[in-house]
C-alpha cells in the first residue's frame, strides 16, 4: 500500500477544524497552523496533528495544504509572503484553496505558483460548519482532471457532494454565484418578515407558511431557525463575510462588463450593517437590523406571537 500523502492545514476555524478532523480519522498525517484562536488548534493535536511552527515548516514538509481563511488578501500573504507557499515550497506541492476569494487574485496566484513547479488548486465550500465536522461539506473544485484525480480521495475525507467546475478560477467564480443567491436570500427574507411584522403577519406564520410550500430550502430553514427560534448559532457566517463575498460578486461583474442591479442592492444592504457595528454578526441576524430600521423588535414579536 502506498503512503497517504503528508496534508497541511492552514485555518483552522469554523469550517476547517471539521475539515482537519475528517482528514485525520481517515488515516492522513496532518500538520496544521493555527492563528489566535488556540481551541481548535489544541483540539486537532490531540488527535494526533503536529503544529507547525510557521508557514514556510509546513511548505517545505507537506504534499498537499489546504488553506481555509477569510479573505483574498490574507491568502496572498500566505502564498507569496517571505515565510510563504513560493518562498519555500518544494516542486510538485499541491495547494488547495477553500476560502471563499476573489477569482482574479487565485488566477493570478496559480500562474505564480505554476511558474514556481507548484500547483494551486480552488475549492471553496458549501453549507455550515454542522456538515464540515460531519465530513458533508459541498466542494467546487477548480483544477486540471490529473490534478483532480489526485487530489479527490483527500477532499472525500471533508465533502459529500463534489463538483468539478473547470480549470483553476472556476470553482471560486462558482462560489461567488452559490452566494450571490444564498446573500440574496438573506436579504429578501429579512426583508419579508419585518414586512409581515409591520402588517400583522408574525414571522411564525411566515415560517409555517413558506417553510411547507415549494419556496422552502435548506437557507431559509436555517434562517428561521435565528428569526424564529432565536438560535444565535444556526448560520454561523458573518455579516462582515456576506458583505466580502458580495463585494467580490461585484468585481466580477464589473469584469463581465455586466449590469448587476440587484446584486448592488445587496452590497449596500451587507455594508450598511457593517458600518453600524454589526459585522460579527450572523447572517440570519440580518432580519433584525433591517427590522430595526423600520421601528420593529423582532424579537418581540416572535415573544408576543408564541
Amino acid at each position: 500500500m502506498s503512503k497517504k500523502p503528508q496534508i497541511g492545514f492552514i485555518g483552522v476555524g469554523y469550517m476547517g477544524h471539521g475539515m482537519a478532523k475528517n482528514i485525520l480519522q481517515n488515516g492522513y498525517p496532518l500538520m496544521v497552523k493555527g492563528n489566535r484562536n488556540r481551541t481548535p488548534v489544541d483540539s486537532l493535536v490531540g488527535m494526533g496533528a503536529v503544529e507547525a511552527t510557521s508557514v514556510a515548516q509546513m511548505a517545505r514538509d507537506c504534499d498537499i495544504i489546504h488553506i481555509c481563511l477569510s479573505n483574498s488578501p490574507q491568502v496572498e500573504a500566505i502564498i507569496r509572503g517571505p515565510d510563504g507557499i513560493i518562498a519555500n515550497g518544494k516542486a510538485g506541492l499541491i495547494v488547495i484553496d477553500a476560502t471563499t476569494a476573489d477569482p482574479t487574485s487565485t488566477e493570478a496566484l496559480a500562474a505564480e505558483m505554476a511558474a514556481a513547479g507548484m500547483t494551486l488548486v480552488d475549492a471553496p465550500l458549501g453549507r455550515t460548519p454542522k456538515e464540515a465536522e460531519e465530513g458533508t461539506l459541498d466542494a467546487m473544485v477548480g483544477t486540471d482532471p490529473d490534478t483532480f484525480a489526485t487530489i479527490l480521495p483527500v477532499i472525500e475525507c471533508w465533502a459529500g457532494n463534489i463538483n468539478h467546475i473547470g480549470p483553476v478560477g472556476s470553482a471560486h467564480k462558482m462560489k461567488l454565484i452559490m452566494n450571490f443567491i444564498a446573500m440574496g436570500y438573506s436579504c429578501l427574507y429579512s426583508e419579508a418578515v419585518t414586512l409581515g411584522a409591520k402588517v400583522g403577519i408574525a414571522p411564525q406564520k411566515i415560517n409555517k407558511v413558506i417553510g411547507s410550500s415549494r419556496l422552502s430550502n435548506g437557507f431559509f430553514d436555517t434562517f428561521m431557525k435565528y428569526t424564529v427560534g432565536r438560535d444565535r448559532d444556526a448560520h454561523k457566517f458573518t455579516i462582515a463575510n456576506a458583505s466580502k463575498d458580495v463585494r467580490y460578486v461585484a468585481n466580477m461583474a464589473t469584469a463581465a462588463g455586466m449590469a448587476n442591479p440587484m446584486g448592488a442592492a445587496m452590497r449596500n444592504t451587507y455594508a450598511q450593517a457593517e458600518a453600524v457595528g454589526k459585522g460579527d454578526h450572523y447572517v440570519p441576524m440580518l432580519s433584525d437590523h433591517i427590522a430595526e430600521l423600520n421601528g420593529v423588535d423582532l424579537a418581540q414579536v416572535v415573544k408576543d406571537n408564541a
